[in-house]
């Protein structure tokens, strides 16, 4: 699932709280269907159960990925939560580490404990000092990518909190390890163009699709606007390849 993604980019995720929130980010356009609770926190974890429903829904259309909460780095706690989630049939088990305890022993019993057909993300918060390094300890423990978000929604949006050479780094230490790399945090419109030409294989969002905010429900004329302006930025990253070749 998740080598598909890289083939075109940026691919477009899009974070939802149900079954018919999943249908919208279908019908709108999203090439990855995103399980979050968003008033639970940056990555607030959905019951098992909606999860559930939402993968029946997709029908294997589209990877489906869930978030397991805003939980501390402690390998029990995020192995029995990525174990739950993994169970409910989701393609992509996404992972946060927060705050400055050191995660490399959370990573390591993650990676021992992943199911064969288990992918994992794990997810680093650009407002929190986060510690790049991380991706070869997270390629040798089996994850199949890594992510950029914002623990903070109040700290403003990724591109406020981290400068352009800095997501620049991340993208490139990413793939050099062979992960799959992702960027979000209260992304808008304008800036996908930007994050798109640093070669980032995935962006994601929730805020900019709202009616009102994150909290509120999905509007199927923000999805769509969110796919045009994705698709703008693939068709100037394919004029710019061409150019050069």
């Amino acid at each position: 699932m998740i080598e598909g993604l890289r083939r075109v980019r940026p691919a477009f995720l899009a974070s939802v709280t149900s079954a018919d929130e999943a249908s919208l980010a279908l019908a709108g356009g999203a090439d990855v269907i995103d399980c979050k609770d968003p008033s639970a926190g940056a990555l607030g974890a959905l019951s098992g159960d909606v999860v559930r429903e939402i993968v029946i829904r997709v029908a294997g259309r589209l990877p489906v990925s869930a978030t397991i909460g805003d939980l501390p780095p402690d390998p029990e706690a995020l192995v029995t939560a990525a174990r739950a989630m993994a169970s409910t049939g989701v393609d992509i088990v996404k992972i946060g580490f927060f705050g400055a305890r050191d995660p490399r022993p959370a990573i390591a019993a993650l990676g021992r404990e992943k199911g064969p057909s288990t992918q994992l993300i794990a997810v680093l918060m650009a407002d929190q000092n986060p510690d790049f390094t991380l991706a070869s300890e997270l390629a040798a423990h089996g994850f199949s990518g890594v992510m950029l978000d914002t623990a903070d929604k109040a700290n403003g949006r990724l591109t406020s909190v981290a400068p352009a050479g800095a997501l620049a780094k991340f993208v490139e230490g990413a793939h050099a390890r062979g992960l799959m790399c992702g960027l979000a945090g209260s992304l808008r419109m304008e800036d996908i163009a930007g994050l798109a030409s640093l070669g980032s294989d995935v962006l994601g969002f929730r805020g900019a699709l709202c009616s009102a905010g994150r909290q509120s429900k999905l509007d199927p004329t923000r999805l769509a606007a969110v796919r045009l302006e994705i698709s703008r930025a693939r068709e100037a990253d394919t004029a710019q390849e061409r150019s050069v070749a």
